[in-house]
């Protein structure tokens, strides 16, 4: 009896396992308009794959109207506008912009050179 126990238990085991390893947290889509600009950036950035720099409501097409999402994109020399619809969760629109957040010249590192040796 005992070995019949102690079997069942080392079969269950690998099944627990699995089980418990598959579980994701679920994600609950948002229905209505969007409610924050950090909404608005996520959105932005995984349309682009840049990084959001800022964000702000405006009037568009409706009641809920939107938000105009400024992006920075490392290794390029234009950043974006997108326009976000707040209704839909999508972006409306976007356009090539001068970098948002970029130095005077490049992204790249200041580099200060003093004197001579």
């Amino acid at each position: 009896m005992r070995s019949l126990t102690l079997g069942a238990t080392l079969a269950l085991i690998p099944a627990l396992v699995l089980s418990a390893g598959t579980t994701k947290p679920r994600r609950h889509h948002t229905t209505g308009p969007l409610s924050s600009a950090k909404e608005a950036k996520a959105i932005a950035e995984r349309e682009t794959g840049g990084r959001a720099v800022s964000a702000r409501r405006i009037p568009l097409n409706g009641a809920s109207g939107g938000w105009e999402v400024d992006l920075h994109m490392p290794g390029e020399e234009r950043g974006w506008r997108c326009i976000i619809d707040s209704d839909t969760h999508m972006v409306h629109s976007k356009a090539r912009i001068d970098q948002p957040g970029a130095k005077a010249k490049a992204d790249g590192p200041v580099r200060i050179v003093k004197g001579s040796r």
